[in-house]
């Protein structure tokens, strides 16, 4: 009996996991960093900084500088205006289920200026892009949650968002626990804030030019399809 029940809730857990994980098909956000792996850095100005993370200050989840010792022994201490993009490279329980396989993930999507070795090796991507506050729009260095599918659309981590309630049994979650809200941006347009409750209103103002999204989604669109319309979008632009 014991084990028949054991099989069904493993089997629930696997049922559920598996949405969980097909619902936000995104890279979890990284918020701790490896001392001894290289990371990679290209400045505002092109210039290319490999080396060591010896410090990352943030502000509420913002990061305000990081300081890097490279190969030759130099630190450097860097702003988010001084960098253009990097890669970091995660602790190692912060790199769990974080690597990427760019052959066969959204390939036709990929945006070809990310280094795909790199991602394929867990690292997390950061950029400078613009970013639309309230009216005004500012520079900030966000991390790229969707780099397997980014080419036409961005989905940036945000530092503030709030998850929706978990479930899950012996620590192991099978379904909730749903970012409420994220920085998305079409291609070579800021990024906004898009989040959970208002995610009905904006879906037409923000998928109307895919007449087939819009057709499909527009009824009853799933803040937990983004990715889902995302990816169909990006079919729609090409």
């Amino acid at each position: 009996m014991i084990k028949k029940q054991t099989f069904k809730l493993l089997t629930l857990l696997f049922v559920f996991g598996t949405i969980s994980i097909n619902a936000q098909d995104l890279v979890a956000p990284s918020y701790g960093f490896s001392h001894s792996e290289t990371a990679y850095i290209t400045l505002a100005d092109g210039t290319e900084i490999n080396g060591t993370i010896k410090d990352i200050d943030r502000d509420e989840g913002l990061i305000e500088f990081i300081k890097l010792q490279d190969g030759t022994g130099k630190k450097h201490k860097l702003k988010p205006e001084d960098i253009k993009f990097m890669y970091l490279p995660p602790s190692g329980l912060d790199n769990l289920g974080k690597k990427l396989n760019f052959v066969s993930d959204f390939k036709k999507w990929n945006d070809e200026k990310l280094n795909q070795t790199h991602l394929n090796a867990g690292y997390a991507y950061f950029e400078t892009t613009d970013v639309k506050i309230k009216k005004k729009s500012t520079k900030l260095l966000m991390q790229l949650l969707n780099p397997s599918f980014s080419k036409e659309f961005r989905i940036y981590c945000d530092p503030y968002a709030k998850k929706t309630t978990s479930l899950g049994v012996g620590g192991v979650k099978f379904v909730g626990g749903d970012i409420k809200s994220f920085y998305v941006a079409k291609k070579d347009e800021p990024a906004f804030l898009l989040k959970k409750k208002d995610y009905k209103k904006e879906f037409v103002p923000l998928w109307k030019s895919c007449e087939k999204l819009i057709a499909e989604s527009s009824a009853d669109p799933k803040w937990t399809d983004l990715t889902k319309h995302a990816i169909t979008y990006s079919e729609c632009a090409q």
